[in-house]
């Protein structure tokens, strides 16, 4: 309703332009009993039921950062509508209202959970099922250098090439998907794990296809092999690293900023200028608060 407050609500900007898209990107959505309370990514992700699937055995459910409702369920599913609308238009020359919800979206990019509940995956407890650090052969082990390597052998060959990697004989363990023999197996696994380095397990599974990768923090990543031959990860004027756009385009790649990002608000008076606003006016949207600077101060 802000948008209402300020006269620039969907209904009053379409009769002005009809080819409009106007996107609306909120917690609970347009409407419903909690269309207008606050919230946050773990309160969207609870209610959309995922937060319910995400978190180990005997321990509280636990939300990955605000990746999942914020990012993903929000702001990607409000982009992809965006992408649609645009697609729409050039049939209909219409614009249209996109009601994005955090809750619907990583609801509904999480269908996959729903989808399979009837194949086995997700048919025991929170942590005990195939992808949730229920199963040995899908779980991050310590090395002996307190690094961790990840693990997603599920397909029967690829486990087959884990066991191998470990230096264990598949004939002489429990089957693979014999389920009461899992704890004990992630913790057999874990003590061989404990016995070597990470560099030393990436030597092992390296060029194999037994799905075991290390887990790389943000200061390893950008020099890995694998990312630094894709140049994955890039620097910025000031030396601090970040992703490269994703996806690559064949033609119209993306062209990263090799700047540092702005501050809030350290180009507000530039941008308002560029588009015809007076420094008398932007003066007077300043001491109203409707607008905010933050120039960049001097070290000297």
């Amino acid at each position: 309703g802000v948008m209402e407050e300020l006269g620039l609500g969907p209904e009053v900007l379409l009769q002005d332009n009809p080819r409009l898209i106007y996107a609306r990107l909120t917690g609970f959505g347009q409407a419903g009993t909690y269309a207008r309370s606050a919230g946050h990514d773990i309160n969207f992700l609870a209610l959309s039921g995922v937060l319910s699937k995400l978190g180990r055995k005997d321990e509280n459910p636990y939300a990955p950062l605000n990746l999942l409702a914020d990012f993903s369920g929000g702001g990607v599913m409000c982009a992809m509508g965006v992408v649609l609308a645009l697609y729409e238009r050039t049939r209909s020359g219409k614009g249209q209202i996109i009601d994005a919800s955090m809750v619907e979206g990583v609801a509904y990019l999480s269908s996959f959970l729903w989808k399979s509940q009837n194949l086995g995956f997700w048919s025991r407890p929170r942590g005990e099922n195939f992808l949730d650090s229920g199963a040995p052969f899908y779980e991050t082990y310590k090395t002996s250098d307190g690094k961790f390597m990840a693990v997603g052998a599920i397909e029967p060959q690829f486990y087959e090439q884990f066991i191998k990697g470990l230096g264990l004989d598949s004939d002489k363990l429990p089957s693979q998907l014999s389920y009461s023999d899992w704890p004990k197996m992630k913790k057999r696994i874990a003590s061989i794990f404990a016995q070597k380095t990470q560099a030393e397990w990436c030597s092992i599974f390296d060029g194999t296809d037994a799905c075991v990768t290390p887990v790389l923090s943000f200061d390893q990543v950008a020099s890995h092999q694998h990312n630094k031959q894709r140049s994955s990860f890039i620097k910025n004027d000031h030396e601090e690293i970040s992703p490269r756009p994703a996806p690559r385009l064949s033609r119209t790649p993306a062209v990263p900023s090799l700047k540092r990002d702005p501050f809030i608000g350290e180009h507000t008076e530039e941008i308002l200028l560029e588009n015809g606003f007076t420094k008398e006016e932007i003066a007077k949207l300043h001491s109203d608060k409707v607008i905010a600077f933050s120039k960049l101060k001097s070290n000297l």
